[in-house]
């Protein structure tokens, strides 16, 4: 006989676990969708009535009575990206007649604690917006019974997911210094235990490789500006490098000051080119190439998910949102 096997009551991690499915599956299962296959709707019950598992109230309130409130837990929600990630669902959720409750995770306040507080005030449907990996695993461990969305730049086996395409907006940032001439580019990446910063990271590395180029050590930052200047200022002779990829607007920022005290000109000795396209980008000296993410439409794939899987509609496991390139002033041809 099937059981939880960790001296805990049966949840649907549980479940999941033993019938060798994801979460979305048994989520799936236990509201009827139509789009599971029988032998996998027969072989997740079986496991449930095995393990004497009961969804919570909120899981069978979703066809019929539902509290048409969204749950959103976000980390670092003073960064620019998941700051404004969390603006964009909430204003999707409003015109589509959902509340949100927002619970920003911290030091003090972690994941565990934020499914609690959700798992009791009900939700219909959860958000995570959450830039790093333990997040993820804070939510797979232990999910609430209700339809969850992760946020991040890869597919995730257990939840829907929705992005703007990480990847996609790296190539277009890489691509571009290549097509200009540069073939020495440096990459000043975010912390690397944040998802985006990773797959940023990683398509740098790719798209150099595909060129034929070396890639250089990652110079890692912490998304700050302070850290871009710090990493200017290091610089005591004019360095090999033409070109410098940031993970992020503020960094580049920072870069370009410091590149400025030290008598290196931007972009005539090295170009810069961030990601975000902060709303000041166009006013940096001098304005900023960058790349664009549209949280607008982030927000509004979000909700349609969430609620195409709440009322059970068939959803999507996958999302991307597709970046673009804004052209400015910071870059240019290498130095001859």
């Amino acid at each position: 006989m099937a059981s939880a096997g960790d001296g805990q009551k049966p949840n649907i991690r549980h479940v999941a676990r033993l019938a060798g499915v994801s979460h979305t599956t048994v989520s799936r299962v236990i509201n009827d969708h139509p789009r599971i296959a029988p032998e996998t709707r027969e072989r997740v019950l079986g496991i449930m009535r095995e393990l004497n598992y009961r969804p919570n109230s909120a899981a069978r309130a979703l066809a019929n009575r539902r509290t048409h409130r969204i749950g959103v837990i976000v980390d670092s929600v003073v960064e620019f990206g998941p700051g404004s990630t969390v603006r964009a669902i909430e204003e999707a959720a409003h015109e589509r007649g959902y509340t949100v409750s927002t619970i920003a995770v911290d030091d003090r306040v972690s994941t565990s604690d934020a499914l609690g507080t959700l798992d009791a005030i009900g939700v219909d449907g959860l958000c995570l917006i959450t830039p790093r990996s333990s997040s993820v695993e804070s939510l797979r461990s232990g999910a609430l019974d209700v339809p969850a969305l992760v946020v991040g730049p890869e597919p995730e086996p257990d939840f829907f997911t929705v992005s703007v395409d990480q990847r996609r907006g790296a190539r277009l940032a890489v691509e571009h210094l290549i097509e200009l001439g540069h073939r020495d580019i440096l990459h000043l990446a975010g912390p690397l235990d944040w998802l985006d910063a990773r797959a940023r990271a990683s398509e740098w590395t790719r798209c150099m490789t595909e060129a034929g180029l070396r890639p250089r050590p990652v110079v890692v930052g912490d998304w700050t500006s302070d850290s871009g200047y710090a990493f200017g200022r290091s610089l005591t002779t004019m360095p090999a490098f033409t070109a410098v990829f940031a993970a992020n607007d503020r960094m580049a920022l920072g870069l370009i000051h410091a590149l400025h005290e030290q008598g290196i000109r931007v972009p005539d000795d090295i170009s810069v080119i961030g990601f975000d396209d902060l709303p000041d980008a166009r006013h940096f000296l001098p304005p900023l190439t960058t790349v664009s993410q549209d949280f607008r439409s982030l927000g509004v794939l979000s909700m349609e998910t969430l609620l195409a899987a709440i009322e059970r509609r068939d959803a999507p496991d996958r999302g991307l949102i597709e970046p673009h390139l804004v052209v400015r002033n910071s870059t240019a041809a290498p130095r001859s």
